[in-house]
């Protein structure tokens, strides 16, 4: 490396005393003057760099500071998250079919990350959160299945795509846990255990599964994002790279409850399905008639009805459904009839979240007990370390500037009647007073909870408008009203004859009190679980959704085909004799040939599946006999399927269908009538080697250990039968 002008070396003083001659002369001395000084200005700032790396810094700097040097290796970005993937953010993408969108997407979009995980390579995607700066990364892993431990996917079979022809890639999206952003991903991020907050997987055929999403720690990331935050951003995303099918194994649970059985009864669909996931399989024989039947059998179950059955077998637990029951039923303005519309009364309420349900026990001998919560509160930070956090990180204002926008913010909120404004209307009122619209932005996402005087200026999202707000508070309510004490808001009710509203006082962990979360446990654990469809609504687990089939209209310009490879009659009498793997899309011009075509579709089927790799396109189905140079579009229609065949299919490969369904010879045949792996528990029966689900056979919970010799029926009857005859 080159030594900079100004540096000052033995070798350049014996030089310039060369050129000056005379060593006392008074250009020597202001040589040796600057030489002095230059030494001091560094040996002082080496001094302070190591005083700065033995204090400690905050998560916030670290992060930060990580995050920043990272995605330096990123050529572009970072890009705003609530927008990403929307259409018309991510320009450049073919608009063709999943395998060749996501490597334009790694081009554009990505950088390559200077390590690997088990020798794949690795992307990233940096984003930003536009309400508080909060900078994350999206790591997308491309595993080569050939070079994979595990080449089949248990996924696939379980969804009910095990007869696919092994893909040769599969690209892994992950959005790692709050407290890793700063790191890079370990070597066992690709195992459903890790805990991610988002993870999917998508193969270079288009189908994928959707894996794992969490909510954020908002003690660590002080994070506005919430679980639908990112599952919009992976609906986004599948939709800008044209994934085909995604299925989701649903079994999230938010205190103590499954989401698929509350928001089936709720709202007549799971949770996912307010992304378009649709009923796929169910475990156990449970069928989509079946699921349906549960479902409307729930949601129809009238109030009156449930106290009546629950009069004749339980009338204790009676007493306090019928509690919450009527509760609800007053503070409502139409009338509550049945379960679904009591429920839907319930999870409107502002005291619930569709994704973080907030138990609070408002208990006096807590910390803040009689207080309102909106959320998440964390301990404020004091003003001073706040502003001095803000003037040592990458700002270009002073600490005078800084702390005159702060006290403005707080004399706004003071003003204003009830303390609370949204962030446009707080920002638009300061921009009278400072003027510095910058300046004012910078602190408004920086604060989340600071303290400044005996005032606490804190951040949050409305649960309904969705919008930023700042409040302020100094006197506690107790202090104000100490008549109120003890009294909690979200219990208030309206009183039916004199329509005032009425406070209900706190009870705790009672049942029927004024903790929306007890009331609505109590109804799930009671009434849902108590019921058989209920239980035929838990064992719906895999739930899809469908991108279209490119049914595209043809033009002069593009037309997307099926291509699909049909096997000679002895290949589908002997090897191939599951059903077909789907064929994939091709996108060619509008004027492409029979020839090209064919070129074409065997370019796709070899870049796709294992079994093809060396396939020879020969003959495309319904154009036998015409000439080569003849244009497809006179002879076959946009988002036709079309059949081809050829030959070289690999039979030979052990990589043939995703379940490994070619190496495999075990059977499922269950008395609840499943007659293939649906991802429950099973056993093996010693007899006959047939396998079925523990808890049809045994009647064994999850929980329990299964036998360690099991007979199944008719095994066990033919051995009792044989000791007869032989007693």
């Amino acid at each position: 490396m080159a030594k900079s002008v100004f540096s000052i070396t033995p070798m350049r003083i014996e030089r310039e005393k060369q050129v000056v001659g005379d060593p006392h002369s008074p250009e020597f001395a202001v040589f040796i003057l600057f030489f002095s000084l230059t030494v001091r200005n560094k040996s002082e700032r080496r001094e302070q760099r190591k005083e700065r790396s033995s204090q400690p810094l905050s998560m916030a700097s670290v992060m930060i500071e990580a995050c920043t040097r990272r995605r330096k290796r990123s050529r572009r970005g970072p890009y705003p998250f609530e927008k990403f993937a929307a259409p018309g953010t991510v320009d450049g993408l073919s608009g063709g079919v999943f395998r060749d969108d996501v490597r334009l997407f790694l081009q554009e979009f990505a950088g390559v990350e200077d390590y690997s995980v088990a020798g794949m390579p690795v992307w990233s995607v940096w984003l930003v959160e536009s309400s508080n700066g909060a900078l994350f990364p999206l790591y997308i892993v491309e595993e080569s299945v050939q070079s994979s431990p595990e080449p089949f996917c248990d996924y696939c079979k379980f969804a009910g795509w095990g007869h696919h022809f092994v893909s040769k890639r599969r690209y892994h999206f992950i959005i790692p846990a709050n407290a890793n952003w700063e790191k890079p991903l370990g070597s066992d991020c690709l195992q459903i255990e890790a805990p991610h907050t988002l993870h999917g997987i998508i193969h270079c055929n288009g189908y994928g599964h959707f894996l794992c999403i969490n909510a954020l720690s908002r003690e660590e990331s002080h994070s506005n994002l919430r679980g639908t935050d990112f599952m919009d951003f992976w609906d986004r995303l599948c939709t800008a790279l044209k994934t085909r099918n995604v299925s989701v194994f649903d079994v999230s649970m938010k205190g103590g409850m499954d989401l698929r059985l509350l928001y089936g009864v709720t709202y007549g669909m799971s949770w996912f399905g307010k992304w378009g996931y649709k009923f796929n399989r169910g475990s156990f024989g449970v069928t989509e008639q079946i699921y349906q039947k549960a479902i409307e059998s729930l949601q129809s179950l009238g109030l009156d009805k449930i106290l009546n059955d629950f009069q004749k077998l339980c009338p204790g637990r009676r007493r306090k459904i019928k509690q919450v029951i009527e509760k609800y039923r007053e503070m409502s303005e139409e009338t509550l009839i049945t379960i679904s519309e009591l429920l839907q009364f319930i999870m409107r309420s502002p005291a619930f979240t569709t994704h973080q349900i907030q138990k609070t026990n408002y208990d006096k001998s807590m910390p803040g007990a009689g207080k309102r919560n909106n959320g998440y509160e964390c301990d404020p930070i004091p003003a001073e370390g706040f502003l001095n956090m803000l003037a040592k990180s990458d700002c270009r204002w002073s600490l005078k500037r800084l702390e005159m926008v702060l006290c403005t913010i707080v004399d706004l909120l003071k003003e204003r009647c009830g303390g609370m404004m949204t962030r446009q209307e707080l920002r638009d009122r300061a921009r009278l007073c400072v003027g510095d619209t910058g300046l004012i932005d910078y602190v408004l996402k920086s604060i989340s909870c600071v303290s400044l005087g005996n005032h606490t200026v804190r951040r949050s999202r409305n649960p309904i408008t969705k919008l930023l707000e700042f409040s302020i508070a100094g006197e506690t309510e107790a202090e104000k009203f100490p008549f109120l004490e003890g009294v909690v808001h979200p219990s208030s009710t309206r009183h039916p004859s004199t329509k005032r509203v009425e406070f209900l006082a706190p009870c705790g962990n009672n049942v029927g009190g004024g903790d929306i979360y007890d009331d609505l446990k109590l109804l799930y654990d009671s009434v849902l679980l108590a019921y058989p469809a209920g239980r035929v609504i838990l064992d719906s687990k895999q739930f899809v959704k469908e991108w279209g089939s490119f049914q595209e209209d043809a033009t002069a310009e593009r037309m997307a085909l099926t291509c699909q490879v049909l096997p000679s009659f002895e290949e589908l009498e002997t090897e191939l004799t599951r059903p077909l793997s789907p064929g994939e899309v091709v996108v060619v011009p509008g004027s492409i040939t029979i020839g090209e075509l064919k070129r074409v579709a065997q370019s796709a089927l070899r870049d796709t599946y294992c079994v093809m790799e060396r396939l020879e396109v020969r003959q495309v189905g319904g154009l036998r006999g015409m000439e080569e140079e003849r244009a497809v579009m006179g002879c076959v229609g946009g988002g036709a399927h079309v059949w081809v065949r050829g030959r070289g299919l690999d039979l030979e490969t052990e990589m043939r269908y995703q379940d490994g369904g070619s190496t495999t010879n075990s059977t499922v045949e269950c008395i609840c009538g499943t007659r293939e792996d649906d991802g429950e528990r099973m056993v093996e029966c010693e007899g006959c080697q047939v396998w079925q689900h523990t808890r049809c056979c045994c009647g064994i919970d999850d929980g329990e250990d299964a036998p360690a010799v099991f007979l199944c029926r008719d095994c066990a009857a033919a051995v009792v039968a044989g000791g007869i005859r032989n007693g």
